[in-house]
């Protein structure tokens, strides 16, 4: 391969998920052989089970080739050719060794220790990929389909609710709410800006059932003076962080949710969860989560 179409192949066209929108970068290096560990991570578990089980058939059939190319390196090998040394190179690989087999020549004995070094490096490897999957922190926090503004407190609010669905204590919850919008500067240059929200209540102390972030929309708010058509000509977002400690494992959760403008539900409120229950007293019915309702329908 020519150095410029290597130089051509690290710098191709990629496409970044962000929220709803889909951006094509162009100009970074692409280097997928340096950051195998990330991509360890992020992968699904189909695929990362797929592509570990590919892996482990590729490198012991190059063992086994490399076994072939010595005069009967192996002892007692079963079934001959080809196929008992891939069976042999499986057991070595993997440092079991049932005995049958044997390496019987130095050249055998010379590959069976390049290949129990092999595989004790990347069992080590693998099991620790494996475990960091496992251990990572993962939120089950809930978050309404749709945002709505609606008037809470004689305010006009922007309102989001969300809800913990593992139904445990996440201790210190905290929250942050950003708006993504293009605007003009006064030279006429066109960018996207972030605006922070500041929510009524940015923490809660116990997140356990549910939590309703409000952002009054004052003068000094961003959102003031727009309607949804306003927030659709600057192609408007919001993006919505949570990060508490998850009271049963002491590790950190992170949870994220974006929203486009098309998403925003203007004159809408959230239909109420509580419901009365002629047996449990109240009950909160999550059926009704993601239910919107204009602003005139009576409570």
């Amino acid at each position: 391969m020519t150095t410029a179409r290597r130089r051509r192949r690290q710098f191709l066209a990629r496409a970044v998920q962000v929220g709803d929108r889909r951006v094509f970068t162009l100009g970074l290096p692409h280097q997928p052989w340096q950051d195998l560990y990330h991509q360890a991570m992020t992968v699904t578990w189909t695929r990362f089970i797929g592509v570990t089980a590919l892996v482990f058939i590729a490198i012991n059939a190059a063992f086994a080739l490399l076994y072939g190319c010595g005069d009967q390196p192996v002892a007692n090998l079963n079934p001959p050719g080809l196929l008992g040394l891939f069976f042999f190179s499986v057991e070595t690989y993997a440092t079991v060794g049932f005995g049958d087999m044997h390496p019987q020549t130095p050249f055998g004995h010379i590959v069976a220790t390049i290949e129990i070094f092999s595989g004790l490096v990347s069992t080590a490897l693998t099991t620790g990929v494996i475990f960091a999957r496992f251990a990572r922190p993962r939120s089950r926090i809930l978050f309404a389909r749709h945002p709505v503004v609606t008037p809470m407190d004689g305010h006009p609010s922007l309102i989001i609710r969300a809800a913990n669905a593992r139904q445990n204590v996440i201790v210190d919850a905290s929250a942050r709410l950003r708006l993504l919008m293009r605007e003009t500067t006064a030279e006429g240059e066109t960018l996207r800006r972030i605006h922070d929200l500041p929510l009524v209540r940015d923490q809660h102390p116990i997140f356990l059932l549910g939590w309703q972030m409000v952002h009054r929309i004052t003068p000094e708010s961003p959102l003031y003076g727009l309607d949804a058509a306003t927030l659709a000509d600057r192609e408007g977002s919001l993006i919505l962080t949570m990060t508490g400690n998850d009271e049963t494992t002491g590790q950190t959760m992170q949870a994220r949710e974006n929203y486009n403008h098309e998403r925003i539900r203007w004159n809408h409120r959230y239909q109420d969860l509580f419901v009365p229950h002629a047996e449990h007293g109240e009950v909160m019915d999550y059926r009704h989560f993601h239910s919107v309702v204009p602003d005139n329908t009576p409570r």
